[in-house]
């Protein structure tokens, strides 16, 4: 392990609001081994926008990794040539122009089929019935896995998610995880054929198209899968949530002087999503004043630079009109989320707006509860509106 200073932490504390651990991280260690998470974390945002780019050191090539052992070695889990090569082969289907071209339209025709279900009822769980949907009928499109019934999508991304986070090894996790990616490839399976006779700008055809060999082509749609359901469905919810518990802030979009995607990106700031990337280290080295051994497992906390004092004032504060320039919520570097157009504008523009604009005096009525650190949101939140 690394000679890092130590820093321990109470998993379940950590699990329900890391950010306080993560201030003293910043305050007395900012690089600093955590034994209950088994790994160094890098918690300041110029440590990690310049280490994240390092990946002689801190490689992204983890063959005993949970994610690879779990889901496939997709193109977050290579380096150098075969990952800018896999990226390449994808960037058709999530490139900004397909987004607008292919993509837009048919999150709002899906997004808006949505709302004409829930306007008349008047009250709903906005995390279940809205933000989930959302973003589940938003990835049928772009994985072209259309097939596959939205809450059965939300249940092996959010399988896969917790499989990639079980560090503590429970076994129930882990059967639940590789029962999700079965589900997964049986659905590629099934739409294989049809993509054929029929290719589009899904990211499965694109794939097949560039002939892809099957393996990569199915843990890339597993990675998408995992990356593009629960996170986007946390961000709508809790993008929401924050406009509506400060009014002042929302007011400034009502009144045009800032925008949604304003909103998004501070809430993105705010509580990460995603809240770190994992790394292997490929060879002794000395970093930060700190030295590391081949095999370490590193984390860099999205979630921590984002509340980096040296770059952020006040900031647990939700203030849409903040620079938020140095937030890295997408990672830095060739690792840069490739799925980052899709999301804002299916959250900024298709999801936030629309939710606000259909549903008048959209409230929230009971607790909303957090929950996460390698990856946050609300896990509930009622609300109710004007019929």
């Amino acid at each position: 392990m690394s000679d890092a200073p130590v820093t321990h932490i109470d998993p379940a504390d950590f699990t329900a609001d890391p950010y306080p651990a993560l201030a003293r991280m910043r305050a007395d260690a900012p690089v600093t081994h955590v034994p209950e998470l088994g790994a160094t974390l890098f918690t300041l945002r110029d440590d990690i926008f310049q280490q994240e780019k390092q990946v002689e050191t801190f490689s992204s090539c983890q063959p005993e990794g949970l994610m690879t052992l779990l889901m496939g070695e997709n193109m977050m889990r290579k380096d150098g040539e075969a990952h800018a090569r896999e990226r390449k082969i994808l960037f058709p289907a999530l490139s900004p122009r397909t987004v607008r071209d292919t993509w837009m339209p048919l999150f709002r025709a899906r997004t808006q089929d949505i709302l004409n279900t829930l306007k008349p009822k008047g009250k709903c769980d906005l995390v279940r019935d809205y933000a989930m949907p959302v973003s589940a009928e938003a990835l049928k499109l772009v994985t072209g896995l259309t097939n596959m019934p939205a809450e059965e999508l939300d249940r092996v991304s959010q399988g896969m998610i917790d499989g990639c986070a079980n560090y503590t090894g429970d076994p129930e996790i882990e059967a639940n995880c590789h029962d999700c990616t079965a589900s997964i490839d049986r659905h590629i399976t099934e739409m294989m054929p049809h993509l054929r006779a029929h290719p589009d700008m899904s990211a499965l055809s694109v794939q097949m198209q560039a002939g892809l060999d099957e393996p990569a082509t199915r843990a890339n749609i597993k990675l998408i899968i995992s990356g593009g359901q629960n996170e986007p469905r946390d961000a709508i919810a809790g993008a929401a949530w924050a406009l509506i518990t400060h009014p002042d802030q929302h007011a400034l979009i009502r009144q045009g002087r800032a925008s949604y995607a304003q909103a998004f990106a501070e809430y993105a700031r705010w509580i990460s999503p995603i809240g770190m990337s994992p790394r292997r280290v490929a060879r002794r080295d000395t970093v930060c004043g700190v030295t590391f051994e081949p095999e370490d497992r590193v984390f860099f906390m999205f979630s921590s630079a984002g509340h980096d004092e040296q770059h952020f004032d006040n900031p647990h504060i939700f203030d849409i009109t903040r620079d938020n320039g140095p937030a890295i919520p997408f990672g830095a570097g060739p690792h840069f989320c490739g799925g980052a157009a899709v999301a804002r504008a299916l959250i900024a523009e298709v999801a936030l707006p629309m939710l606000f604009n259909t549903l008048p005096g959209l409230h929230i009525t009971g607790a909303v509860p957090f929950s996460g650190w390698a990856f946050r949101g609300p896990t509930a939140m009622p609300v109710a509106w004007a019929i």
